[in-house]
């Protein structure tokens, strides 16, 4: 978010830091699943119990648990700005799981987004070959599509929310997808790097 700010692309900073020979490499992404989500209220409750507060441990929580929504505003904000009314844009979503390559969706946060846009009364389709459709349908009441029927289909804008191996083609391929010359990408994962998407002249927003 501080990078936002200031315009300096992740990649960038990522590129930067990994000449340091010990540098582990983790890119920014919404947090879910049933690990990493979950696990550190287990051990929260556990302190609290003893009279000690973690606050480091949720306060990553409670940012956490708030990225879906920020995600989603940067997008609304990115469709305003390029006068797109929000109403009546046609957004894709692409990936539902909580991690790319796996049918897993359970604490997904790609849920936070959708109802952020249902908030907004947003037009969206969710994408994605992994998981359940009658899973997701009976869980999250969400119908989920494979990608192959995103063929033909025109958008205001595509979320590309989990990089499924699928979704990680060349950026040029996705310009078949937009219905007029503002091209959004929505992208949560940083496949693509600023270079490129300057290059064909998309409208972007990276975590």
């Amino acid at each position: 978010m501080v990078f936002h700010k200031l315009n300096i692309p992740t990649n960038a900073v990522l590129k930067a830091a990994s000449t340091k020979w010990n540098f582990h490499y983790y890119k920014p992404g919404l947090v879910g699943g049933h690990c990493i989500g979950i696990d550190p209220y287990y051990l929260a409750y556990k302190a609290e119990q003893h009279n000690y507060f973690p606050q480091l441990l949720l306060s990553g929580r409670r940012f956490n648990e708030n990225m879906g929504r920020y995600v989603a505003t940067q997008s609304v904000k990115l469709l305003i700005q390029n006068k797109i009314n929000p109403h009546k844009a046609k957004i894709a979503i692409l990936g539902f799981a909580f991690k790319e390559n796996i049918s897993d969706f359970r604490n997904t946060k790609i849920i936070q987004i959708i109802n952020e846009f249902k908030n907004y009364n947003i037009n969206f389709k969710v994408y994605d070959s992994h998981v359940s459709k009658k899973d997701v349908k009976q869980e999250h009441e969400i119908h989920i599509l494979d990608f192959k029927e995103m063929q033909k289909q025109k958008f205001d804008a595509i979320v590309l929310a989990v990089a499924h191996k699928e979704f990680v083609k060349p950026l040029k391929y996705y310009n078949q997808f937009f219905k007029n010359k503002n091209k959004i990408i929505i992208d949560i994962k940083n496949i693509f790097n600023t270079k490129e998407l300057n290059k064909y002249k998309f409208k972007y927003f990276q975590l």
